[in-house]
């Protein structure tokens, strides 16, 4: 650590505790070269992505923001509010794993309706209407015939089972 009195940027550490909050370290060190002491604190780097939005705006990623979207999707269903919570704080430690600054809506949105499909057809259906921006009720009877073929496959046995009930 550089010594903020002469520049030299070796130092020691003397004493190391944990701050005040427990969410940083406190370090009192000493300059090896004019010998005066200064105290640093390391704190985890956080980030907060920037969310470009479809028209090309960016803002602030707002976990209230996606957590207010979802339980408008999931009123008087059975999910309950810690697991939107609990998908949330996931969401936003996958942007953060993917080390980036920026993401865009698009894969947010994706992100969510994966969630949502998983969990209730009609939360899921009730969240890509305003995602989607359906415009008439032919757009909400398409989105519900995918979500049914989707469950179609997805319930048929397999080959191997098939030749198991033979």
């Amino acid at each position: 650590m550089k010594c903020p009195f002469c520049g030299d940027p070796d130092s020691r550490v003397i004493d190391s505790r944990a701050g005040g909050d427990g969410g940083s370290i406190r370090r009192r060190r000493e300059c090896e070269s004019c010998k005066r002491r200064f105290t640093t604190y390391e704190h985890p780097e956080e980030f907060i992505p920037v969310v470009v939005k479809k028209n090309g705006q960016r803002e602030e990623f707002r976990r209230t923001k996606v957590l207010e979207g979802l339980i408008r999707a999931c009123e008087k269903t059975s999910i309950p509010l810690k697991d939107l919570e609990g998908f949330v704080d996931g969401l936003l430690g996958r942007i953060q794993d993917r080390v980036v600054r920026e993401v865009e809506t698009q894969w947010i949105g994706e992100q969510v309706m994966d969630f949502l499909r998983d969990k209730d057809p009609v939360a899921y259906v009730r969240f890509a209407s305003v995602y989607r921006k359906f415009t008439d009720i032919t757009a909400f009877q398409d989105e519900i015939k995918t979500l049914l073929g989707r469950r179609k496959r997805s319930r048929r046995p397999s080959k191997k089972a098939k030749a198991r009930k033979k």
